[in-house]
């Protein structure tokens, strides 16, 4: 349960401090960015340091603070997020251990079934409506198809 706490109150200052300035503000501020970049760095490296050792957030079974911290965190690190946030944040040379997880949970059947459902980017794979498990593989076959 401390991870999924921890998301609570550490999610709100990637996607509403980090993700809106340094992404979505129509003037960019140089303060505000690199205050939250600074924030975001600090906790990538927690998680970094707690996967070090560790398949999962809270060990070796997938749980509750996988799916909580995923969308936020493993996005970010996929560069699924804030454009070229991944980039800046050097997420590929500092964070190994957060990009392996994010990897290892985007791989999971049951996520990239989720994220088709839920897409918040790009427009390959969206399910627009889901009335049967078919409709997955119907959006699968179409895909492939191309």
């Amino acid at each position: 349960m401390n991870w999924l706490f921890w998301q609570m109150g550490s999610a709100p200052l990637l996607g509403g401090g980090f993700g809106h300035f340094y992404h979505y503000a129509d003037v960019k501020q140089e303060y505000p960015i690199n205050r939250f970049t600074m924030e975001v760095k600090r906790q990538l490296d927690v998680l970094n340091k707690q996967l070090s050792d560790k398949e999962y957030i809270a060990g070796e079974k997938y749980t509750i603070a996988d799916i909580a911290i995923f969308p936020w965190y493993g996005n970010l690190v996929l560069g699924r997020e804030y454009g070229d946030a991944a980039t800046f944040l050097n997420v590929q040379e500092e964070y190994p251990h957060v990009i392996e997880w994010a990897k290892r949970i985007a791989a999971r059947p049951a996520v990239i079934r989720g994220q088709m459902v839920n897409r918040t980017w790009g427009n390959e794979g969206q399910l627009a409506e889901r009335h049967d498990t078919s409709d997955f593989e119907n959006v699968a076959q179409s895909q492939t198809s191309q």
